[in-house]
């Protein structure tokens, strides 16, 4: 039976529906450099919800103390070179809208960078289609993901997605 490592992952969107997303440049990973949403791992016995929360204060600073986050999608991906030591990756995406803000999180620099987390930046739809740089998006649809959503809406079960 496949193990998987289990994350939680936040589409944390402006009110412009800027989505801010995380440069992810990882070393022992086919695909160096990653953009993907802030979050990380499930840690033994959390919540998905207290996972979330955790990790958007660790990483971009952001309480979910008044929010409630809604399941956007679902992805599962198998096979070794998703996450070190499993046998694949289910990731469990949350939508959260919030004013802009700065984001700078609980993490020092040094901390950050052992996450391989080297960049936060908000992007609009246009440029996540038009963008053409060195790093592959997670998933890999994301932009086309996230137009899905701007124009859907939250569905009213979490999208399963592939890759």
């Amino acid at each position: 039976m496949p193990t998987f490592r289990h994350a939680v992952r936040a589409l944390i969107v402006d009110e412009s529906d800027h989505v801010l997303l995380c440069r992810l440049e990882l070393t022992d990973h086919a695909d160096k450099v990653i953009l993907t949403s802030p979050g990380g791992g499930i840690e033994l016995g959390e919540s998905l919800q207290d996972a979330l929360a955790r990790e958007l204060m660790e990483e971009v600073g952001l309480s979910l103390r008044d929010l409630v986050p809604q399941p956007l999608w679902r992805q599962q991906a198998e096979g070794p070179r998703y996450a070190k030591g499993y046998d694949g990756v289910v990731n469990t995406y949350f939508l959260v809208r919030v004013p802009r803000f700065e984001p700078r999180g609980a993490l020092t620099d040094e901390e950050l960078a052992a996450e391989n987390l080297t960049e936060l930046k908000w992007w609009s739809l246009k440029e996540l289609e038009e963008y053409d740089g060195d790093a592959f998006f997670s998933p890999r649809a994301f932009p086309q993901l996230y137009r899905d959503y701007l124009e859907q809406g939250v569905p009213a079960e979490p999208r399963k997605l592939g890759l």
